[in-house]
């Protein structure tokens, strides 16, 4: 049985529709990813510090109605997706609200009440089962979604896609806990098995490039779109680790300059977790080899321009393959300092520690969203494991 848990990617639907990639296999959806700062301003540490006990709370205790969606809370995506009869705006789970939602002749209500508690909020209503659309000729037929009318944490959105796995969404259906509800990606290889053969997601995402809309990100079902990467995708599988097997965990060493700083061990691949996670001792060993200093207002380590200048590369061993941070993707955007509560020319680190030593805490490395806004990822459910490859923006000096 594969493991649950393994991927939530989290989008939020949008109303009006946008050009789709029109191919046979596999189908590729355009993503709109926005910088969405509450309040002006916005703490990766924290955001990520709370995410990474979700995790670990769902790991150790099982906990009900929650789910893990893969997303960050500084960049927002969008897809175009239809529901029912008309475009509308959309975890395992998918829902919309019920302000945005117009039954069609496509709609069923179940009269399941439905509850889903993430990391930051929840959602409450009835299910339905209606008609879902991603791209041309893609149609699901019959696609669980709940129908909100109750939203917290979700400012702004007016629904969720959620794509899976099936394991996530035991304990949402109030009424029927242990009944599994098969998700969007389950039902695409279901209904369109020559269309989409594997139960695979692509996802492309680049660097904040000054803009704070990013128009050409990209996901991809059923296979990977190498227009996007300019490497061959390296496989490596998921671990056998019993913390990590049940998200997209994989096993990986860490190697500054030419210090190994994170012998072979366990972690997760996460676009909701924002930055770079290691264990204790490993960011013990690279704040000493940067010369980064402990910044309180961002918690990030902030280094001056001598120090960035001798930065050395950050590299991630991956099952015989080595993924390279060069000095620029190690720092945070300049041009969001004030963003995070840092100072206008300052420079920060993006690696960060988990608070955990080697083996005490639940994953030892978190690969965040920085890492793959460097590198184009395949999260391959059917084969088991997680793939990477290189592309235009992973040598990008724009941070």
């Amino acid at each position: 049985m594969f493991p649950a848990a393994l991927l939530t990617l989290l989008l939020v639907l949008s109303i009006s529709g946008s050009p789709m990639k029109t191919a046979n296999f596999p189908i590729s959806v355009p993503i709109t990813s926005r910088l969405k700062f509450s309040n002006g301003t916005y703490n990766p540490v924290a955001h990520d510090r709370a995410r990474l006990q979700a995790l670990r709370d769902h790991s150790k205790h099982g906990k009900r109605f929650t789910n893990i969606p893969l997303t960050n809370n500084f960049r927002g995506c969008t897809i175009p997706v239809d529901i029912g009869d008309r475009p509308t705006s959309g975890s395992a789970k998918t829902w919309v609200r019920d302000s945005v939602y117009v039954p069609t002749k496509s709609s069923s209500p179940t009269e399941q009440p439905v509850v889903v508690i993430y990391g930051d909020g929840y959602i409450e209503g009835l299910e339905f089962l209606d008609t879902v659309t991603v791209g041309p000729g893609l149609t699901i037929i019959g696609q669980s979604i709940a129908i909100a009318d109750e939203v917290e944490g979700h400012d702004g959105l007016d629904g969720v896609l959620g794509i899976g796995p099936v394991a996530l969404t035991l304990e949402t259906l109030i009424e029927t806990p242990t009944e599994p509800i098969p998700t969007f990606t389950n039902n695409l290889r279901r209904q369109h098995p020559d269309t989409i053969p594997a139960e695979m997601v692509g996802i492309f995402f680049q660097p904040y490039s000054g803009s704070p809309l990013h128009p050409a990100e990209q996901l991809t079902f059923g296979g990977t779109d190498s227009d996007l990467y300019n490497s061959n995708i390296a496989y490596t599988p998921i671990t056998n680790s019993e913390s990590a097997r049940d998200y997209w965990g994989i096993e990986q060493s860490i190697t500054y300059g030419n210090t190994e700083i994170l012998r072979t061990t366990s972690g997760i691949v996460d676009s909701g977790f924002s930055l770079i996670g290691i264990a204790t001792e490993a960011f013990v060993l690279y704040k000493a080899a940067t010369g980064g200093e402990y910044h309180e207002a961002t918690e990030l380590l902030v280094i001056s321009d001598h120090q960035y200048n001798a930065l050395q590369d950050l590299k991630f061993n991956i099952h015989g393959e080595t993924y390279t941070l060069t000095r620029n993707s190690q720092i945070w955007p300049r041009s969001l300092n004030t963003m995070i509560h840092g100072e206008v020319g300052s420079i920060y680190l993006i690696v960060t520690d988990l608070g955990k030593g080697i083996g005490e805490g639940y994953y030892d490395f978190v690969n965040g969203y920085v890492f793959m806004q460097c590198f184009y990822t395949v999260f391959d459910t059917t084969n088991h494991q997680v793939g990477f490859a290189t592309t235009l923006y992973t040598d990008a000096d724009t941070n």
